[in-house]
């Protein structure tokens, strides 16, 4: 088996997802605006910088969740999907499955973004393998906190080795996809790293590792 693994944000999407939901329930008029909007702009520049406390920033973008109907938010999911993530999908994303579909290779996504919001997303990209920071659910509901090792930079690389070690696979040949330095660690890890449109700090290494530079934006 060879892995076709891609991040989500601002790689297979034309936008950050995790960031968007933040905005979308601000336009529903579901979180104090004000509030909400300052966080969600002071975690999304610490994570393009990455500085990013994952922990803090997991317990604010999954405090919304906690305590309300599954069929409620999956309700809500829906149209978040239809309003935001179908137009952000990136215009050469489909193509570039679709090519590593034809050589048989299996599709995983890996993100720091929680499975609440990127499990849909997937479904509709038709990828069948996701590894996304997971929030805790007790008693039919979700609690609002974190569970497990958070995939985000070192734990990207945690979390898949724990996968492979479970599937009985290996990641010779693998391809990884990503525009962003915070996923520099797994980059460096597979045979065939992708730098998407990607952002200062990951296009120099690039260059310097003589990676390829693609974008999936024309």
């Amino acid at each position: 088996m060879t892995l076709a693994i891609f991040d989500l944000d601002n790689t297979l999407l034309a936008g950050d997802s995790d960031h968007a939901w933040g905005q979308f329930l601000i336009d529903q008029g579901l979180v104090d605006a004000t509030v909400v909007k300052a966080a969600n702009e002071a975690f999304y520049q610490q994570y393009q910088a990455g500085e990013l406390d994952i922990d803090r920033y997991l317990r604010f973008s999954l405090s919304f969740l906690a305590n309300k109907p599954l069929d409620e938010l999956a309700s809500l999911h829906r149209l978040f999907m239809e309003l935001v993530i179908e137009p952000m999908i990136a215009p050469g994303t489909q193509a570039l499955l679709q090519h590593h579909r034809d050589r048989g290779d299996t599709l995983m996504i890996i993100t720091a973004t929680n499975r609440f919001v990127t499990g849909p997303i997937a479904e509709h990209l038709g990828i069948p393998n996701l590894i996304a920071c997971e929030a805790e659910q007790q008693n039919g509901a979700y609690t609002g906190l974190p569970t497990g090792i958070p995939s985000y930079q070192e734990g990207k690389v945690v979390r898949l080795q724990t996968w492979l070690d479970e599937h009985g696979e290996s990641l010779d040949g693998a391809w990884f996809y990503s525009d962003s330095l915070n996923d520099l660690p797994l980059l460096r890890l597979v045979d065939n790293p992708v730098a998407v449109d990607p952002d200062a700090t990951l296009a120099a290494e690039a260059q310097r590792q003589n990676w390829p530079i693609i974008s999936l934006r024309d």
